[in-house]
């Protein structure tokens, strides 16, 4: 089960969030958490291992209503494609660019999984982000999600030129009920083969040249959502979930709608109810976590998660859970390649007693928030920076 989270910053992150968008940075930290202990529990307490629900799932689908909830809102006021544009690649690429380097650095002592090509459609497919829909491994397994948020990113850009981004509950209603239909009729991905990756890596670079300098802007967003979709449909290694997740992100953007009063709820709901049985007929859907039970429970506790974090946003936040917010796209990133790394050197510990897996659990939580804090730091934080310098240049 591949699983993680992708960041949706709205504040420049040099300084503590205010309080109105801090309940936003301890969803990420609690999404952050539960992605890495559904890689670290496997291996250093599978005892502790829960099965009522998906501690994966339940992370990723937090984090996806967060980046809902403030992605398109943020690209509305800012009202510039370019400067969002700027701003995304500034905040994603150099951190997902520094792992990639430092995995492929390593592969002489941890090999790079199978799963990533060894010829040039890795690297188009890296490229774009767009992994997990052209039917590419990433070099760090928790890469897969980028894939959704740049779909994500490209579909809601498309909506934006053409003024139809307020229909977020329509989209979300649209896309959930389409995760069951395509669950019914699509069993894996119809689009196969490395001239994918090569294709929509061309498709992308020349789209966003188009976006980001204005020139053919409309046409150019509108062709790369056209692309992102029909990727998301017929490219993706699950279709059904990856149409759901863009269901599940739409609704964080109804949400939003809903509290600033120009949107009703019902779609949310629709949305929900729809969600929750996608995988329950899908031909594709053969593991535990998407059986009824598991699955329910699961999508009712990220809607609880989700729902409890904007009850207590006008509270004080613990700082803990700011700060893992704050860190949570370094946590996200670092931690898997990092837990495959310290198993290397200290053995398989399933077996182990209870406190040796305890006391090794522990190191290497502490080494791998250290090892985020200091790619926050030192990769992050800057290059966000720069980012910003470079929006008000071009804008």
């Amino acid at each position: 089960m591949r699983v993680s989270i992708a960041p949706a910053t709205t504040t420049p992150t040099t300084a503590p969030a205010p309080a109105r968008l801090a309940w936003l940075d301890a969803l990420r930290g609690i999404g952050a958490l539960a992605v890495v202990a559904e890689h670290l529990l496997p291996w250093f307490l599978p005892a502790l291992r829960p099965f009522w629900f998906s501690l994966g799932v339940y992370g990723i689908l937090v984090f996806f209503l967060v980046s809902g909830y403030i992605i398109p809102t943020s690209l509305e006021r800012h009202g510039d494609v370019r400067t969002f544009w700027v701003s995304r690649a500034f905040r994603l690429y150099p951190l997902y660019l520094a792992v990639a380097a430092l995995v492929l650095a390593a592969a002489w002592w941890v090999p790079v999984r199978a799963e990533v090509p060894r010829d040039g459609t890795a690297v188009a497919a890296h490229a774009t982000m767009l992994l997990d829909v052209v039917g590419v491994g990433g070099v760090a397994d928790t890469m897969w999600t980028l894939s959704y948020e740049m779909v994500f990113y490209l579909l809601v850009t498309a909506l934006f030129v053409t003024r139809l981004h307020e229909r977020s509950g329509l989209f979300a209603v649209l896309f959930a009920a389409g995760s069951v239909v395509v669950g019914l009729l699509v069993g894996g991905a119809l689009l196969k083969g490395g001239w994918v990756a090569y294709a929509s890596g061309a498709a992308f670079f020349a789209g966003m040249a188009c976006v980001i300098s204005g020139r053919f802007r409309t046409g150019a967003a509108c062709a790369l959502g056209l692309m992102a979709v029909a990727l998301l449909v017929l490219g993706s290694r699950v279709p059904w979930m990856g149409v759901a997740v863009l269901g599940v992100m739409f609704a964080g953007t109804a949400i939003h709608r809903w509290e600033r009063g120009t949107g009703g709820l019902w779609p949310v709901a629709v949305t929900a109810g729809l969600v929750a049985l996608a995988p329950i007929w899908a031909i594709e859907a053969g593991w535990w976590w998407v059986e009824p039970d598991v699955w329910i429970t699961t999508i009712a506790l990220a809607a609880a998660t989700f729902a409890g974090g904007m009850a207590l946003r006008g509270r004080r936040v613990p700082r803990v859970l700011t700060w893992l917010g704050l860190i949570s796209y370094s946590l996200y990133l670092v931690h898997h390649p990092l837990l495959k790394f310290f198993v290397e050197v200290s053995g398989d510990l399933r077996r182990s007693p209870l406190p040796l897996q305890i006391g090794m659990a522990t190191l290497a939580m502490v080494l791998v928030l250290l090892a985020s804090a200091l790619a926050y730091r030192f990769v992050e934080k800057p290059m966000q920076s720069l980012g910003r310098r470079v929006s008000r240049r071009a804008a």
